[in-house]
Order: C-alpha cells, then structure tokens, then sequence
C-alpha cells in the first residue's frame, strides 16, 4: 500500500500530476454540513486520458441504504493489507473523519445512525449526473462496467436482465465484463451480447470446452487523448464452481495467468500505450495477478465489492476498487506520454443520493422500465427492528434472518444459506418490501430445497467454502463469503489447512455435537446442482415475514472464529 504523501512517486517521479483521493476534504466539508454536489464532483483534471469505472451494481437501479462489512480478513501474505482493514482501522489509514460521510460510505459503525444523518447511496439516475458531468469535462473518457450488472433485483429477474441492458445502453458504456451474468443462461447471454448490447462484452478467460477457442472479444483497443488504450476484459473465472455450470455447459473460465501475459503482450505490440484490465477477479486475485505478470498499468477490479479511496500499487499496476450497488463511481485522469503512463489522478466519487441531482431523462427511464412492476415492489410484506445486512466473512442479518425462515417454513434442524455479497440494507423500524426481499434474493436459481444430510456431510460442506475463503493462495480462493448457518454453531481456526479448520459443530436447539453419523434434516437454498426442487426463496422469506410481522434478528454469536 502506498502512503497518501507518497502515492505518486513510485515509478513516477517525472510525473507533473499530483492527486489523490478527495475523501479527507469533501468529508470535512460534510462535517460542516455543507457538503455539495459541487464538492463531490470537483476534480482538477489532468493528463489527457479519463477513466470511469462503476462494478457489481446488481441491478440496483434506485438509491438503496448498503453497509459496508464488519469483517473482512486476509489470509497469508495480505493480512492487514486493504481491502481486509475495516472500521476504526480503516478511518485511520485513510485519516477519515468519524460521523463524517465518509465513514458512513465506507465503514460499518454507527451505520444506523449516520444512514439518518447522510441518507441513501446509488440510483441510477444520480451515477448518470456524474457520468455527464465527467463527459462535460473530458468528453471522450471512457466508460467501463465491471460486470454482476444484469442480477440482483426483482426487475432485472423478471426481465431477464432487459432492464439493466437498456440502462447501461443508455449510459453510453464503452466496454463490460461478466460473472452473474452468466446466471441468466447462455442462450440469453448470447442474445444479449449479439442483438441488444451496445458495447463490447470482453472475456479473455472465456474459452468453449470443445475446441478451447475464445468465446468473447477478449480486448477493445480504443483511441483517446491520441492515446492508444488496451481494454481488456476478464470474466470471473469459477463460474464452473460458485454458480450452476449446466447454465453455460460449453464454457470454460479460469484466471488464464499465462493467457493473460501473451495478450498484455498481444496488445503492447499492437501499439497500445495504456493497458487497462477490467476485472472480475476479485481483489487478492488481481493482487497476485498484478505481480505476477508484466505491462498492466491499472486494474479496475471487481467481484469482492471492496470500496477503496485510493489505488494500491504492486510493481507497477494500480489496482482500483470501486465499491458495489451503485455507491461509487471512479474517476482516473491518467497522463499517458511516450508510450507509457505518466501520472495518475484518482477520485472514488460516493453517490450521496441526497446530494447529487436525479438526472432527468434516466430517472424518466428508470421509471419507465420499473413502472410495470410497481405494485408488486412496492407492497409491505412487514416491518424489521433489526438492521438487515448482508456483508462479512461469517454472517450478516439478512441471512439470519432468511436461515430462519428456512428452519420454520421448511421445517429443518440446520438451514444454509450462500455467501453471497449482493443485497441492499433495510434500517431497523423501516417496512419490509417485496422489492427488499427480492434485492437479497433475486435469482435465476432460489428453489429452498430439504434434504438429509450427516454430520460428516456437514463438516465436509464448511470446510470446502473455508478453503475457498481462507486458501493463503488467492488463486484457490472460489467462492463468496463463508456459507450462513442457522440453527448449528461452529469454531474455525482460519490458519489450519483444508479438513482442519471447523470443529465443535453443534446443534444449537439441544446444545449436544453433530454427530458425524447422525442424520438432520438440512433447508437451503441456491444449490448449483441441476434438478433441485423447492419454493422459491423469495416464497419462504415473504411467508416468514407475513407470519411473524414484525421480525427481529437476534445477534449471531454461534460462530466462533480463531487466527483472524
């Protein structure tokens, strides 16, 4: 990590751009309840390349209230390192004000309260304003979307992602890459990608099982500022192991370390001056990426939703991580002369939904492609007095809640519910809407299933999701977050290698050890496994809440983690 007062002088000491992040200033203006639109899009431009990067927006098309996680660990060689440092440890190394807008957009604490202070984040409509507010300043900068765009909510299900099509169209996007998307199908992918996107869907990972030939565009040269700019795209590359494979039988993903090297190279001697990985690795994956292989001046990386004010340098590849809903779009000002990159000036921009103007003719969009569906997401199925969130290692409320709606509506001992990041908050004491539920649920694979499992099935199921969330390599790391589990307790010692880290499992309703060859009865829901029958989950959680009214959700203290 670079420090603020050193950030540009690695690798850049000729540069004539000095920059950084903005966050200080526009949160001690908010902190004199000043804050403005004006602050939060002034930025002295430079060079003669902009950049605009927005990434796993999941459908979120109004503002939404969205914390930030309580915990977030690293493992191996980047324990401590960001993204894995969260609240008074990350107001510190960010020298962040707390109360101010800034702590309320990118840490966990006080977020009830501070969400009653600074309001909603995203809409759709307020990133337009900004994107044309950048456009005006530096008309030809370039547009990139970082994929998980077309999922995760109750329209973007219901419209088989035409929803998010049109908006991003109308956005002016130039160029996107994928990982949820692919959970619409591949015949519906392709229709997408070949009669209605406008832009270029990049995969460079993305290659057919039969005759191991790209699928996608693995890269768009683009001309801006007279510079020649590389975009390449790279797809999440376990789609085969976190989502249903038979959705997209005939192709195969992966991190292609090598594949990725010859078309750095591919491009470089095609005359690119600036090469720019749009990512959907994840964070540690692009970590490990970028100092593994030679040429990539930035990546705009995706997947693990991580919000950062400032790029992280390895070698000499910035890695940029722009935050998730629709929180925060990033503006980079590069100065690209003499074949390489010069200077870099960077601004993760919060979207304050009450600060930044509607843009007229997007929200007359939006309002158009939600306008059948109203009622339906609009009705009050109950209220909450607990804050509902889903972000964390280990657990978040709104899949608490939705473990315990699988327990009483299926009628289980143990429920599972996946780790997945996406899903909007709702304050404590607020309605619970169709569209809240649909926003944690929406999925083209929510059949709740019941089944039996052993105990030894059990501990082999949480050991294969630690593994992918703890493997000290990041390339081994597939997945999410770590599984929820209602109605059993845990301990996981992070350190311990596969097959090691869980024990004590118990069954929290008698207190007494799962038994390794004991039979329960299991509730879950988002299997990969082809044929799974059940209600929708959506069905289960909207019956929970009706039933109850009113829900709470008591604190998660079943999970006992050692070595974080």
């Amino acid at each position: 990590m670079i420090s603020r007062r050193h950030f540009m002088q690695a690798g850049m000491a000729a540069s004539a751009l000095y920059g950084a992040s903005g966050f200080g200033n526009w949160g001690r203006l908010a902190a004199q309840q000043v804050l403005t639109q004006d602050d939060l899009l002034n930025f002295e431009t430079s060079g003669n390349v902009t950049l605009m990067h927005i990434t796993d927006i999941h459908a979120q098309l109004m503002p939404t209230f969205f914390r930030e996680p309580e915990i977030n660990i690293g493992v191996g060689d980047v324990i401590g390192k960001p993204p894995h440092v969260t609240g008074a440890d990350f107001r510190k190394l960010y020298n962040i004000e707390s109360g101010s807008p800034a702590d309320y957009a990118l840490t966990y604490d006080d977020f009830t309260a501070l969400a009653g202070t600074y309001g909603r984040m995203g809409g759709i409509d307020r990133v337009s304003t900004v994107i044309k507010s950048i456009r005006a300043d530096r008309e030809d900068a370039l547009l990139l979307d970082g994929g998980d765009t077309w999922q995760g909510s109750l329209t973007a299900l219901r419209t088989n992602g035409q929803d998010m099509v049109n908006i991003f169209n109308a956005l002016k996007t130039d160029a996107m890459t994928s990982h949820w998307e692919f959970t619409l199908g591949i015949d519906r992918v392709m229709e997408i990608v070949e009669n209605e996107l406008n832009f270029p869907f990049l995969g460079a990972n993305i290659f057919d099982t039969e005759w191991d030939e790209r699928v996608f565009e693995p890269y768009q040269m683009f001309e801006r500022g007279g510079v020649q700019i590389a975009v390449i795209g790279q797809a999440f590359p376990y789609m085969p192991i976190a989502n249903p494979k038979w959705m997209f039988p005939e192709l195969s993903f992966g991190v292609r370390q090598e594949n990725m090297a010859a078309i750095v190279q591919e491009v470089r001697d095609a005359g690119a001056e600036l090469v720019v990985l749009l990512s959907h690795n994840g964070f540690d994956v692009d970590r490990k990426l970028a100092a593994n292989v030679d040429g990539i001046d930035i990546i705009l990386t995706g997947h693990t939703h991580d919000a950062l004010p400032e790029p992280v340098l390895v070698n000499k590849t910035y890695l940029i991580a722009s935050g998730s809903h629709g929180k925060f779009l990033t503006r980079l000002d590069l100065d690209v002369r003499d074949g390489e990159m010069k200077g870099i000036n960077h601004r993760l921009i919060p979207i304050f939904s009450d600060v930044i103007a509607p843009d007229r003719e997007m929200t007359a969009l939006v309002e158009a492609e939600r306008a059948p569906y109203q009622a339906e997401l609009s009705e009050v199925i109950g209220k909450t007095d607990s804050l509902l969130y889903r972000r964390g290692n280990f657990n978040g409320t709104w899949d608490d809640l939705i473990c315990n709606a699988l327990i009483e509506e299926r009628e289980a001992d143990i429920a599972l519910s996946p780790g997945f990041r996406w899903g909007a908050s709702v304050l404590p004491g607020a309605d619970i809407t169709r569209e809240d539920i649909f926003n944690a649920t929406a999925m083209s694979y929510p059949e709740a299933y019941r089944s039996e499992m052993t105990g030894e099935t059990l501990h082999i199921i949480l050991e294969d999701v630690a593994d992918n969330l703890f493997n000290p390599d990041p390339y081994y790391q597939q997945g999410g977050d770590m599984v929820r589990v209602g109605g059993m307790g845990y301990r996981i010692d992070i350190n311990k290698p596969q097959g090691k880290r869980i024990t004590e499992m118990t069954l929290l309703k008698t207190g007494e050890l799962i038994d390794p060859a004991k039979t329960y009865v299991v509730a879950g829901w988002a299997s990969v496994n082809e044929g799974t029958e059940g209600p929708a989950i959506w069905d289960v959680v909207e019956n929970f809440i009706k039933r109850k009214g009113t829900v709470s959700v008591d604190p998660n203290t079943s999970v006992k983690v050692v070595g974080a």
